[in-house]
């Protein structure tokens, strides 16, 4: 096999270089082989500041602050208006 064996450069000993060249093939698919990859496919950190959205959270303790606030006067009022039997004035006091 080595006198069909053509090699690139130059050499004094075809046998040889087929044997050298067939050695470095094999290091050169071993190297393959135990390559690493270079795309990191992990999952990435979790950040924490994303998942609780503080902003969303003030602006949810703010609602429920103003409303918290309002309970009592709405309260009132409805009490107020059942007191009185809820009249409407709808008499227009505008001059003709």
């Amino acid at each position: 096999m080595h006198r069909a064996y053509q090699p690139i450069l130059p050499c004094g000993s075809k046998y040889l270089q087929l044997k050298w060249d067939k050695a470095k093939y094999e290091e050169h698919k071993k190297r393959i082989q135990a390559a690493k990859p270079s795309v990191d496919t992990s999952v990435p950190a979790a950040c924490s500041h994303l998942h609780l959205k503080f902003g969303k959270l003030k602006v949810e303790e703010d609602q429920l602050s103003v409303i918290r606030r309002d309970n009592p006067l709405l309260r009132e009022k409805v009490s107020c208006i059942t007191r009185t039997k809820g009249q409407i004035d709808n008499k227009n006091k505008a001059k003709r």
